[in-house]
């Protein structure tokens, strides 16, 4: 009797097994059902083999790319050394000696601190940098000594021949020893400093957002088109390996039809909203303000104003240029949604009480009616409560980010049958994605783990784990070799911009602005 009834559970056992990799066949999904850690792992395991040749949806990670490297080396003038700048010239595979001797120190006492490894692994690009402009000395002559250590050693190392400082930008862009431009200046500097290198014939890799007015959006893309120079918008999530998947999920129809998407932003520490250190060493004599004002509002000078610059319309885009960008070109990547008809922002400054005029609570939403689609944004600078992108379809709804998880609609006409077998349960995903390995991440502030989770500081290529800047910057060279189009180029940096100033100017004018698509233009 006892042999019989494990006959019978064993019997049981077997067909739940095969009715369930016989109904996930005409679903093209993969996945495994959350039953326990070890369970999990041995079910997402068997289903993955099994049936990923026949839906066409597995977890495989994507290759590195065919080494495109060789060639002429590419002289790089970089614009700017400040935060951004010094994460730029890393991807580029320079870092300033005494980062490196940070680096190593920390990996003496904690052995999960691989920074040091990754970057010594990091694809060497083939190029150099041959001229720094930064307007604030110090900087300058950091930028210098960065751009000096081609053997990426620290203090005391073998370091390459003295680079020039330029004072001034435009001198950089019109120098003879320069091919192209890494742009890492304040948001109302990108416009004028993209155009002034396209017209004189220089590549231009530009930090996002591409432009701070409606206005010189239109000249920017003129410029690019008319002089024919490959131009890469800093969108490195563009290089973020689980975006391809959630491409590949909606493609394959997994979720059904979307009809609402929402993104996101909650940061809750004081660089998170902008309001970073200010150097010991700066003051009058060795920042050039002028310079740093260019066309914006004149203003007295003020450290808080050239540090935190990002707390004002005068050199910002706020929230929307910032940090929606990036979320935005995330959907775009993976939809292919283009520039809104319609946009309505509300919101204000709430928390952070210090004389900024961008607001540090935003919400905006996006109507693409000929795509039957809303997309809504919210940001918070004052709560880290975690939530990332959501692309919600009738049959399935997708949580996006450095991962990718895919749950059942419990209402889904497609999974309906499958649902009420009990083979697909609506309170557990029918796909999971976790690219690359189990380490722990030496991530070691707020800011950097939200970033961390958007897919925005590494991914994995081949299993390696890669800085996505790295990569973003690698294709924009790669590109610059071969004539080929980058990844976020000009056409999509445009769709980027008009998007972002129409959040913008909405909430700046407390009401819905409109999407001109005919005449391009947008409607206040």
């Amino acid at each position: 009797m006892e042999e019989k009834k494990d006959q019978n559970q064993e019997n049981k056992k077997n067909i739940t097994r095969r009715d369930v990799i016989k109904g996930l066949a005409t679903v093209p999904v993969v996945g495994a059902i959350a039953y326990g850690a070890l369970k999990k792992r041995q079910v997402e395991k068997a289903l993955n083999s099994s049936i990923a040749q026949e839906l066409g949806m597995s977890n495989n990670q994507p290759e590195a790319k065919p080494d495109k490297l060789g060639g002429k080396v590419v002289r790089i003038g970089l614009i700017g050394y400040g935060i951004r700048g010094k994460q730029l010239s890393k991807g580029l595979g320079f870092v300033h000696p005494a980062e490196v001797d940070a680096w190593k120190e920390a990996a003496l006492t904690n052995k999960n601190d691989t920074r040091y490894k990754d970057f010594l692994a990091q694809d060497d690009l083939n190029i150099q940098i041959t001229g720094v402009c930064d307007i604030f000395d110090t900087y300058g002559t950091m930028a210098r000594e960065m751009a000096a250590n081609v053997n990426r050693e620290g203090t005391g190392g073998k370091m390459g021949d003295p680079v020039k400082r330029y004072l001034n930008y435009k001198e950089l862009i019109a120098s003879p020893d320069v091919d192209a431009v890494v742009i890492a200046a304040p948001d109302h500097w990108h416009g004028p400093m993209t155009i002034e290198a396209a017209k004189n014939g220089k590549h231009v890799y530009c930090e996002k957002p591409m432009t701070w007015t409606v206005e010189e959006t239109y000249e920017v893309r003129k410029a690019v088109k008319e002089n024919n120079v490959v131009f890469q918008l800093g969108h490195q999530g563009r290089q973020t390996d689980s975006y391809g998947k959630a491409q590949e999920a909606l493609q394959k129809g997994i979720l059904g039809p979307v009809n609402l998407v929402e993104v996101t932003t909650n940061r809750n520490d004081p660089n998170g909203a902008w309001v970073y250190p200010i150097h010991k060493d700066a003051n009058e004599n060795t920042i050039d303000w002028e310079q740093f004002i260019g066309q914006a509002p004149w203003h007295e000078f003020n450290l808080e104003r050239f540090f935190r610059w990002r707390c004002w319309w005068d050199y910002s885009t706020g929230l929307s240029g910032d940090l929606l960008t990036h979320e935005y070109d995330a959907i775009n990547q993976i939809m292919n949604v283009g520039i809104p008809k319609t946009a309505m922002s509300t919101g204000g400054i709430y928390f952070f009480k210090d004389g900024r005029t961008v607001p540090d609570v935003l919400t905006t939403a996006f109507e693409f009616p000929d795509k039957n689609l809303s997309m809504i944004y919210s940001a918070t600078l004052s709560s880290q409560m975690s939530r990332g992108k959501r692309v919600m379809g009738h049959d399935a709804y997708m949580e996006l980010g450095n991962t990718i998880t895919i749950f059942p609609d419990p209402q889904s006409t497609r999974y309906a049958e499958k649902i009420q077998q009990g083979i697909i349960k609506p309170d557990e995903p029918i796909y999971n994605y976790f690219p690359g390995k189990t380490e722990v991440d030496a991530v070691t502030s707020a800011t950097e783990r939200y970033f961390a989770n958007r897919g925005l500081l590494y991914t994995y290529r081949g299993g390696k784990r890669l800085d996505t800047t790295h990569l973003h910057l690698r294709e924009w060279i790669e590109c610059i070799r071969t004539g080929e189009k980058t990844s976020c180029n000009i056409d999509r940096g445009f769709e980027e911009a008009m998007t972002a100033h129409m959040g913008t100017l909405s909430y700046l004018h407390r009401k819905q602005v409109e999407w001109d698509a005919e005449n391009e233009n947008i409607i206040i």
